[in-house]
């Protein structure tokens, strides 16, 4: 199979930001997994990304990433190599060579995640995932929601401890088990699930989202660099909404299940004086609401970015005193679906509110 493209150093910087905006809070941060990523290509190595409507109809694709609370990546750092483990397991399951990788989400670290395995192997990366942004389950995936199988699926930590699991019931099933696994490893695994093959993909995955991260990276970085607000350029370029502008006062956080859970609460400032938002997460962004008001809930992506700069702030770097700038964008269509709103919408996560699209309509910064 033919790359489309090889990736630069300049991609990767401009990947890394792109798809810590698409990870509404969560992901993990992918700052480190770009230096290991720029690293290999130092060393010789290339990260080949293809085109999804290229990809044959019978080549076999495996979803790579990692699995875990994001504060612990904080302090764990990944060795790199796990996530190739990983594949080389479900290679010795299946009995036959793995043709390209595959992001999994492409909101935060698991966006870059595939590039490691995919520069330590000579594999290609599939230019999608299956989320168009990032969700703290895997059965909350396209891939799964239009019913491709969850099993055979491979851990590996970071000491190359490899669990295997030949067959489940289904995706749940998989988060369960994998999750308790993940637990045990120290909150955090590679994983390598389900070869499937070049239709399904095509037909069940979110197209060009490795794109979509490099064009929303790019639009940031290159505002910075002509020293004007990098907010309004990403709004008008990508069909967001300014949702609320403020400082964060309060900020409630606890891991539980493997999870980062909490909310944080963001006074107004300027246009939004005297007004203040909720922002509830698990992992990600889940619900924005401003007194009794829902402003955007899953599966629309919910980002908070600092307000200068616009970068994002990952869940478990939410802190006291940041200016920010919180943004809405609506969801991928693979998203919005009845069956996938029945696992990724807001009654999924516990909320009795029903889903209303966020349009594009924007608010100034002020």
């Amino acid at each position: 199979m033919e790359a489309t493209w090889y990736l630069t150093p300049e991609d990767l910087d401009a990947i890394e930001l792109g798809a810590n905006v698409l990870g509404t809070g969560g992901g993990g941060n992918p700052y480190p997994v770009k230096l290991y990523a720029r690293e290999l290509l130092k060393q010789g190595k290339r990260i080949a990304v293809l085109d999804p409507l290229r990809l044959p109809d019978d080549a076999l694709v495996v979803a790579v990433g990692g699995m875990g609370a994001p504060t612990v990546s904080i302090e764990r750092l990944i060795r790199g190599d796990e996530f190739l483990y990983a594949v080389r397991a479900l290679e010795r399951h299946v009995g036959r060579r793995i043709d390209a990788l595959i992001s999994k989400e492409i909101g935060g670290s698991n966006s870059m995640r595939p590039m490691l395995a995919a520069a330590l192997g000579d594999l290609p990366v599939v230019d999608g995932d299956g989320m168009g942004r990032a969700f703290p389950e895997l059965q909350m995936c396209t891939f799964f929601i239009y019913g491709l199988p969850a099993a055979p699926a491979a851990l590996c930590d970071v000491r190359h401890n490899v669990v295997l699991f030949d067959e489940v019931r289904d995706a749940v099933w998989l988060e369960r088990l994998a999750r308790a696994v993940t637990i045990q490893m120290g909150c955090h695994a590679a994983y390598a699930m389900a070869p499937w093959s070049g239709a399904e993909i095509k037909r069940t995955a979110v197209l060009h989202t490795v794109t979509q991260a490099r064009r929303i990276g790019t639009v940031i970085l290159e505002a910075r660099r002509r020293q004007e607000p990098p907010i309004p350029a990403l709004v008008a370029a990508h069909q967001g909404r300014v949702l609320f502008e403020g400082k964060i006062v309060d900020v409630l956080r606890r891991i539980t299940g493997g999870f980062a859970r909490g909310e944080v609460t963001i006074e107004g400032l300027e246009a939004y004086s005297g007004q203040r938002l909720v922002v509830d997460f698990q992992n990600e962004n889940l619900l924005a609401r401003c007194g009794d008001t829902v402003l955007c809930t899953v599966p629309d992506l919910l980002c908070i970015l600092e307000r200068e700069t616009a970068t994002p702030i990952n869940t478990e770097l939410l802190r006291y005193g940041w200016r920010v700038v919180v943004l809405g964008f609506p969801a991928p269509v693979q998203l919005i679906s009845p069956e996938a709103l029945a696992v990724v919408g807001p009654q999924a996560f516990g909320y009795d509110v029903a889903y209303r699209r966020l349009d594009a309509a924007s608010r100034e910064v002020a």
